[in-house]
């Protein structure tokens, strides 16, 4: 990994209120930046507000959104709706093993009753197993891997610092113990790289054995930022692939044809392995046995 840069920085909130909420209408992120140094990070863009294009290099932490959080937990105003956390940058990347914030933000959200959605491509979130658990008995909680492909050459050239695939399911595998209901992610599919049906195969079978409550895909999407570093990746490591790349990707997402293909092939094997492919499900299960969560909340599911 390379020289990282950490700035400890104060945070006016801790929540994020999104525009659109699908389903969850609040975002928590504890850093700026992510070390995992995905090829396709949409994130990217994110940088551009603190002037810096080194979003792999140049992390910055919070210090003090578990009190900011406390804050917004405890006002009468809080509906204990459903957060988000990490929708930008993954809660427990590499930094997350010094500076554990999210045990003192899991603690919070047991002591206020708040569901939450956590997505990682890290092994460090079973640290927080018993934490998490705790939480899973008191209201919805959501653990997703995101997965791109089971080929760990190709994984470590598009993600290099996340975790092993294999491991990346025995999280999934170690929280089916839990109440917490467990996803899937298979994103993005990279075009003429993770999208051969031996890749997702494999992939759905082991999420089969691992009994994931759902798999939620989604296309590689490229502009801005991202456009410009995942094209001139290809170029270096899929050279061959790049004229391809050039006429597949002529706007921000691939073509109808492409998705429509990959998309019956994608529901065939999911129907094949009994996969559901609803990730709202558990989810309003969960809430609709608790009278502690905003009811209303179904009006946006």
């Amino acid at each position: 990994m390379n020289d990282i840069k950490i700035t400890e920085e104060m945070c006016k909130n801790a929540l994020n209120k999104l525009k659109r909420k699908n389903p969850y209408g609040w975002d928590l992120n504890i850093y700026r930046g992510c070390q995992h140094g995905c090829k396709y990070c949409f994130a990217m863009y994110s940088h551009k507000y603190m002037n810096s294009s080194e979003f792999f290099n140049d992390i910055h932490i919070k210090t003090n959104i578990v009190d900011e959080l406390e804050k917004e937990l405890k006002s009468n105003s809080w509906k204990r709706e459903i957060i988000n956390i990490g929708g930008v940058t993954d809660s427990y990347q590499p930094i997350e093993n010094k500076y554990k914030i999210m045990p003192e933000i899991l603690k919070l959200l047991i002591k206020y009753k708040t569901p939450a959605i956590i997505s990682t491509k890290s092994k460090l979130i079973l640290r927080d197993y018993d934490l998490i658990d705790e939480l899973s008995r008191l209201t919805y909680v959501n653990v997703a891997e995101t997965i791109t492909t089971m080929d760990e050459n190709i994984r470590k050239k598009i993600e290099p610092f996340g975790a092993k695939s294999l491991e990346r399911f025995e999280v999934l595998k170690e929280f089916r113990k839990t109440n917490v209901s467990t996803g899937l992610h298979v994103m993005p599919i990279i075009p003429y790289i993770t999208d051969k049906y031996e890749n997702f195969d494999e992939m759905f079978k082991i999420a089969s054995e691992c009994k994931v409550d759902y798999v939620l895909p989604g296309t590689l999407y490229l502009r801005g930022n991202t456009r410009v570093l995942f094209l001139n990746f290809i170029k270096e490591e899929f050279s061959e692939l790049y004229d391809d790349f050039g006429a597949l990707y002529k706007n921000g997402g691939a073509n109808k044809e492409y998705k429509n293909d990959l998309y019956l092939m994608i529901n065939e094997l999911r129907d094949k392995y009994n996969l559901s492919s609803s990730y709202t499900k558990p989810m309003k299960e969960k809430l609709n046995q608790s009278e502690n969560v905003q009811l209303s909340i179904f009006d946006y599911i």
